[in-house]
This record gives C-alpha cells, sequence and structure tokens, in this order.
C-alpha cells in the first residue's frame, strides 16, 4: 500500500509541474496586454513591464515565475492594487469552498439515496421517477437552474436572499448559501444517482449476492455490506472530479448569485488580462483537481483489497 501510494504521489508532482509549464506559457498568448488604458503613454507601458518584469525574455520569466511558485509566491496582481496573488485566492477561496462542500454532501447524499431506491425498485415506478430526476438533471444548465431558484425561492420568499450578501434583517448570514448550493448540488446528484443505479444493478445479479442472500443474511446486509460497498467504486470515481469542481467554485452560478469566490476572480482577471491572477488560480485549481484523483485512488485500496495488493506489487 506504501508503494501504492508513492507512486502516485510522484506522478501528482510530475503533473503539477507540467500543469505550472503549460499554463504559464498559454496565458501570455491571450491578446491584448495587462496595461489596456488607453491615457498611458507608451514610455509609461514600458515602465509598468519593467516593474513586473514583462519586458525580460519569456525564458527568463518562466524560470523566475516558477521559483516563486516553489516558495509559494505567485506572483502581483495588474488590478487589484499590487496585491499579492496568493492574498486573493484566501479572500475569495472561502465562500466557494463553502458552497462546494455543501453542494457536495448534499449532492452525494441525495444522488445516493435515488440511485440505490432505482435500483432496489428496478423496473417500476420508483425506477423512472429517479432515472427522469437524474435525465433532467442532467440535460438543465446550472444557471438555468439558478435562475429558476432566485425566481421561485427568491422572489417569493423573504428568508432566502437572490444575492449574496443582501441584508436579510437577522444575523443568519449562512442562508446566502443555501441557494446556490442547491443550484450546484443538482448536477451531482443526477451523476451520483445514475452511476449508483447502474452499477448497483449489475453488483445484484452477480454471483456472491446470490451466495450471501442463500446464506440467510437480511436483505439491508447484502445491500450495505456487499453490493454497495462494490458499486461505489466507479461512483467514487466520478465524485473525484466533481468535488474538485464544486470546492474550487462554479462560474456561471457565483457570478448569477453574485458570490465573492474563486469564479468571480477568475472571470474579472481574464476580462483584464491579469496574468499571474489567471495562472494562479489555474495553478490551484489544478492542484486540487491532482490531490483528490490521489485521494481517489487511495480510497480505491480502501474499498477493494485487490486493487491495494496490485498496486503494492
Amino acid at each position: 500500500m506504501f508503494r501504492y501510494v508513492m507512486k502516485r504521489i510522484m506522478y501528482m508532482f510530475i503533473t503539477l509541474f507540467v500543469v505550472i509549464s503549460v499554463t504559464f506559457f498559454l496565458v501570455r498568448l491571450l491578446p491584448g496586454t495587462p496595461f489596456n488604458e488607453q491615457k498611458l503613454s507608451a514610455e509609461q507601458i514600458a515602465k509598468l513591464e519593467a516593474q513586473y518584469g514583462l519586458d525580460e525574455p519569456v525564458p527568463v520569466q518562466y524560470v523566475r515565475y516558477l521559483t516563486g511558485v516553489f516558495q509559494g509566491k505567485l506572483g502581483t496582481s495588474f488590478k487589484y492594487a499590487n496585491q499579492k496573488v496568493e492574498d486573493l485566492i484566501k479572500g475569495r477561496i472561502g465562500p466557494s469552498a463553502m458552497l462546494g462542500v455543501q453542494s457536495l454532501i448534499f449532492g452525494s447524499c441525495v444522488g445516493l439515496i435515488l440511485g440505490i431506491v432505482a435500483a432496489i425498485k428496478r423496473n417500476t415506478i420508483w425506477d423512472y421517477l429517479c432515472t427522469v430526476i437524474a435525465i433532467l438533471g442532467v440535460s438543465v444548465p446550472a444557471f438555468v437552474v439558478a435562475a429558476l431558484l432566485q425566481y421561485y425561492l427568491g422572489m417569493n420568499s423573504s428568508f432566502f436572499p437572490i444575492t449574496w450578501g443582501l441584508p436579510l434583517g437577522s444575523d443568519f448570514r449562512y442562508v446566502w448559501t443555501i441557494l446556490p448550493s442547491l443550484a450546484m448540488s443538482v448536477w451531482t446528484i443526477s451523476t451520483v444517482a445514475r452511476f449508483t443505479r447502474t452499477e448497483l444493478v449489475e453488483v445484484l445479479n452477480a454471483d456472491y449476492i446470490v451466495t450471501a442472500k442463500a446464506k440467510g443474511l437480511s436483505r439491508a446486509t447484502v445491500i450495505v455490506k456487499h453490493a454497495l460497498r462494490n458499486a461505489l467504486i466507479p461512483v467514487i470515481t466520478v465524485l473525484g472530479p466533481l468535488a474538485a469542481g464544486l470546492l474550487t467554485g462554479s462560474l456561471v452560478v457565483e457570478k448569477v448569485f453574485a458570490v465573492p469566490g474563486m469564479g468571480d476572480l477568475l472571470v474579472n482577471a481574464i476580462n483584464t488580462n491579469d496574468l499571474f491572477v489567471i495562472s494562479g488560480v489555474a495553478i490551484l485549481y489544478s492542484a486540487f483537481f491532482i490531490s483528490v484523483i490521489l485521494i481517489v485512488d487511495v480510497l480505491y485500496g480502501v474499498i477493494d483489497p485487490r486493487i491495494r495488493i496490485a498496486g503494492g506489487n
């Protein structure tokens, strides 16, 4: 198991290095410059480029940036009053992470329940109902769900605010997160429900499940201890990318609800060609995604001993 984990940690660092390098060169291919103010003269622009080190050759900039990244320094923003990128990310990651955790937990729990019910009640009205809900959740875009929630639960209710930070007349500020979390969880509910239903139906027809039933084990024991554990491996696979996307924020949903999170920061940085902010957010997304994939690989070994033994050897 130790070799299994160490091998994947090595792959994680190699992948992260490649992502940092590719991101650095790609953002410099964006059209325009960070200094698009028409009032600036050519001399002023040259001084600003020299101040931020943009007047040096690209390889020199790359080595300096790579050194800073490994020291935890992601550069300085052009737009946000020369603030450090890592400080900007620290101030914005909180709302995105809060929404992501809530939507991931809620979406995973509801999706598992729907998938289990659909598998157990296969070819019944409950199976069809859960399948329709899953299909609708995948088909309807998140910004449509967000707009519907704003109108029906926000406009017609004084308890749910339609935007982040709207005065509520109370100190219960976490109510700001309810509608965005619901909008972000729809895709998770649908995806987890579909995968759980498909895998559980296949597992319930396996020979070892028939043997477990023949031994006199209760239906709940067979499903929870035998069938569900094996069916969860593909579900965990799909939960990895979902968790990375949710915990780092949703661009569209954050814009709809005016959430001051990572999505809003990234969109504004792209619009203003804030190169270091774009690179910093991209690196954060990549690092989080790669870390989640590592956790998923480790969970494979925990859930299925065959994977752990194969990886160790």
